[in-house]
């Protein structure tokens, strides 16, 4: 076993580090005996791991190999079966249960022993031994001479060392020497003692012998601790000298440190003074500027500019601590303080001047700005005044109550300013586009003006329901004072034979290129004045102004602006961007504050002139709208025209219900023919004058909503006057009307009334044939009514060829009605049906001759179906019409040509 062991150890576990304290030969219990070893083994490196390693011989050799190995802590339970009796089985609890049959009791019990041994040495946990001796487990008790014994083993198991391979050699080469070896130990052991013997008494001897080399050794010894003495003597002297010359080296050192100390308190002082005169001094020169700069030229506002940022950059200088206990820096900064209020109060006094004497020199301009339709430029008076921004900056930052003062008091001044030059521009406007004089009372009567305009516009409406603009540049001549109806007189006659409508667009032209203008002079003002309170006044824009939506947002009347989201914004603005966003918009409203009502005003007058001004109005202010809210949708002009579009938009919708109205209130002539009615002439007006405004229009949605229902009451509106028509047949009515809608639609080809237009082609197609059908039914009533009766025979079940066996329908009574229409009788009857589809029909529409035709058309096709049916009903009765198609043709032809 031992041999066993050795080979084990030196194959497996010796090149895994690993050293094999015990082994048991077992076999599986209650199967083929296969024998292996179980092997409880520890690591030779710290920390040491404890295992239990099963090896099988191989099947194909002789050597061993590990199959299974399992370490010692989890290991729960170890059962010897019975503590009493020799029994080699045994059973380990790891995972599971193992169990096992020991080649020997010996075995298994030394076994057991080594992993308890092992247990208590390495890991000491609660490992279960059950049914072992109490012998196996000695060393729980406590007495001494069993722990001295574990203790021997335990040092055992420490102590023991695998033999090297020479040493194994030399043993070899030893028990080779000596043939009885093994077969006699206790003869070989005394061979050993023996020759331990003769080994020690040689050392003693050479020992002996040395004992003269030992005494030199000692002498030597000697010599050498009597030179080390003196050696530490002179080490002591030196250490006294050297512990004087360390006294005064501390001595020096600490002068240093004190004239260190002195430089560096020198030097911070140095510092400290330097800074205070650096940035506490300000020039004689500033000074200077500060209290007695020219603040006219541009040299001495520049100085005075650096001069207040110089003592800006003083008092704003961030004392170090102490700095402010100082009696000069109290001084210093109380001159700072006395400086800026003084300046300061200087600066505001100048600009307030500024200010009045910029609204005096612009007043002495308005006499030549009001003569032609201009608003007075206001870039000189922008650019002298932005000489001052950045003291204004100055001012903003240093004393922000005499900011605030000049902020309200340019308002104050500009806003008077503005508001007498944008009324007299508004009112050169107004009288462009009434075309009074300008002299007398212009102010004055323009109330009564318009007051005449509504009235003469309510009379001149009357209920001839035609779809027009209020009033006709001869309309309007009523609307002028006594003199100025001779002058327009005068210059119509001048124009010759111009109709009305040609006077309405050349006064609708006028009235967009003034109404142009007016916007076109208005936005650059605007726009211009925000910049430069913006730049004058420091102040932050904002791409999307806080409350900039215009208050009425929602849907008004199908306008829902745009522009809200655009004003809005995405971004996020900070609480000094909002407020200051806020004091411009504040700003903006307080200098232009006449501007929405003016504007309010001109559109209401261009209303009254004319109802279809609204739809130039909404194009301009629609394209400038959107123009302003590209250049800056946060600006003043973006929402002031946003506001006014509003009203524009109402206008246009109250100017199309005003028309459907007219419409609904329409009559007509009892004892004429209908034709074209005056609405549907008018809508065609209405849109040829639409599509040439909205040409390149941005809101087309707006005119595409009327459109709808403009032709929705068109057509509802056709279809009632039809229905109410004595004079004329509905189906004529309705059948020319909506030929003209149609020809309307499809000549100007508008987009959204596309499915219009292809239902006003249906009606009139409809309606077309219902009237042939109606009219053609008169000529040859009596063959109609007989054929129909021979149909409706037909119809009740009986056969077509028996039907001439009819009392009421056999071949006497057919040839009896075909004689009543000989030639020259349908001839007469289509003759006088063309004189009464003449007397129907109108001349504008020119359709008598498309009718006449497809009455041809349908005339042949019921003389076929009359043809058809004597063939089926009368077979070989050789009845036939009286006349042909040829004769057909040549009369509808001669008839036509006649007339």
């Amino acid at each position: 076993m031992t041999a066993i062991k050795h080979a084990l150890q030196r194959d497996i576990f010796t090149p895994h580090d690993e050293r094999l304290l015990s082994i048991v030969n077992v076999c599986k219990a209650g199967k083929k005996k296969k024998n292996c070893f179980l092997c409880a083994t520890v690591t030779t490196e710290r920390p040491v791991q404890v295992n239990v390693v099963k090896v099988k011989k191989s099947d194909k050799g002789d050597f061993y190999k590990r199959q299974t190995e399992w370490a010692l802590r989890d290991l729960a339970v170890v059962d010897a079966k019975d503590a009493n009796k020799e029994n080699p089985e045994f059973d380990l609890h790891f995972e599971k249960v193992y169990k096992w049959v020991a080649s020997s009791t010996a075995e298994k019990n030394a076994f057991i022993s080594c992993i308890w041994k092992l247990n208590q040495r390495y890991l000491r946990k609660k490992l279960e031994f059950v049914n072992v001796s109490s012998q196996l487990l000695e060393e729980s008790v406590p007495s001494g001479e069993n722990q001295s014994v574990a203790g021997g083993d335990e040092e055992s198991l420490d102590d023991y060392q695998e033999l090297n391979t020479r040493e194994e050699q030399d043993i070899e080469i030893m028990m080779d020497g000596c043939e009885y070896a093994i077969s006699n130990a206790e003869a070989f052991a005394e061979k050993l003692s023996r020759e331990l013997q003769v080994l020690d008494g040689a050392n003693i001897q050479s020992i002996m012998a040395s004992e003269k080399q030992v005494n030199i050794l000692m002498q030597l010894l000697d010599e050498a601790l009597k030179e080390v003495d003196e050696i530490e003597h002179k080490l002591s002297s030196y250490e006294e000298m050297l512990q004087s010359v360390k006294e005064q080296m501390d001595h020096i050192s600490q002068s240093n440190d004190l004239i260190q100390l002195s430089n560096t308190n020198n030097m911070k002082l140095l510092e400290e003074i330097e800074f205070l005169v650096n940035y506490l001094d300000l020039s004689k020169g500033h000074i200077k500027a500060l209290t007695d700069g020219d603040l006219s030229s541009s040299k001495g506002i520049e100085a005075c500019t650096n001069a207040a940022e110089a003592l800006l950059q003083c008092m704003n200088v961030a004392l170090r601590p102490g700095h402010d206990e100082l009696q000069a820096v109290k001084q210093q900064q109380q001159q700072f303080k006395d400086l800026r209020e003084q300046f300061a109060r200087r600066l505001a006094n100048h600009l307030n001047n500024v200010f009045v004497q910029q609204g005096h020199d612009q007043s002495s301009t308005l006499a030549q700005h009001s003569v032609e339709l201009s608003l007075p430029k206001h870039l000189p008076f922008h650019r002298d005044l932005l000489r001052y921004a950045k003291l204004m900056e100055w001012l903003k930052n240093t004393d922000h109550e005499k900011y605030e003062g000049l902020n309200k008091n340019y308002v104050d001044y500009i806003s008077r300013l503005y508001e007498r030059e944008i009324k007299e521009f508004f009112e050169v406007a107004k009288i462009k586009m009434t075309g009074t004089s300008k002299e007398g009372k212009k102010f004055a009567t323009l109330p009564r003006k318009e007051s005449a305009v509504k009235q003469d516009l309510e009379s001149l409406h009357g209920s001839s329901g035609k779809l027009t603009g209020s009033t006709s540049s001869l309309n309007k001549l009523s609307v002028q004072g006594s003199g100025n109806r001779r002058s327009q007189s005068s210059s119509l006659l001048d124009m010759g034979n111009m109709s009305a409508s040609d006077l309405d667009v050349a006064d609708r032209t006028k009235f967009d290129k003034i109404f142009e203008q007016v916007l076109s002079e208005l936005e650059p003002l605007c726009l211009a004045e925000q910049d430069f309170i913006s730049k004058f006044f420091k102040l932050q824009q904002s791409p999307a102004l806080p409350g900039s939506v215009v208050a009425d947002s929602t849907d008004v009347d199908g306008l829902l602006l745009s522009r809200q989201h655009t004003l809005l914004g995405d971004r996020h603005l900070l609480p000094s961007e909002k407020e200051e966003a806020g004091i411009i918009r504040s700003m903006m409203i307080k200098v232009f504050r006449c501007i929405e009502p003016e504007l309010n005003n001109l559109i209401s007058l261009g209303d009254k002139i004319d109802s279809f001004n609204s739809l130039y109005m909404l194009v301009k202010m629609s394209h400038h709208v959107w123009t302003a809210e590209n250049v800056d949708p946060a600006s003043f002009l973006s929402t002031t025209l946003g506001n006014v579009l509003v009203t524009v938009k109402r206008n246009f919708d109250k100017c199309i219900l005003n028309q459907i109205k007219q419409m609904e209130e329409v009559k007509i002539s009892k004892k004429s023919k209908v034709g074209i009615l005056p609405f549907v002439s008018g809508f065609e007006e209405f849109a040829e004058l639409a599509e040439s405004i909205f040409k390149n229009a941005e809101r087309r949605g707006d005119l595409d909503k009327a459109y709808t229902k403009l032709i929705r009451a068109v057509y509802n509106n056709v279809e009632k006057v039809a229905n109410e028509s004595q004079k004329t047949p509905r189906d004529v009515v309705m059948m020319e009307n909506f030929h003209h809608i149609f020809s309307t639609l499809s000549r100007l080809k508008i987009a959204c009334l596309e499915m219009e237009r292809r239902e006003a082609k249906q009606k009139y197609t409809e309606h077309l044939q219902f009237y042939v059908i109606y009219s053609l039914g008169q000529p040859l009533e009596k063959l109609n009514h007989f054929f129909e009766g021979i149909e409706a025979r037909v119809a009740q079940g009986i056969r077509e060829e028996e039907v001439s066996y009819q009392l009421a329908f056999n071949k006497q009574e057919l040839r009896k009605v075909i004689k009543e229409y000989p030639g020259k009788e349908v001839k007469k009857g289509l003759d006088n049906l063309y004189k009464k589809v003449d007397k129907h029909l109108c001349e504008e529409e020119n359709l008598l001759q498309v009718m006449w035709h497809s009455m041809q058309d349908e005339f042949i096709r019921q003389y076929k179906h009359f043809e058809g049916l004597i063939a089926r009903c009368y077979p070989g009765s050789g009845i036939t019409m009286e006349f042909t198609i040829q004769d057909i043709l040549e009369y509808f032809s001669s008839i036509a040509q006649s007339h």
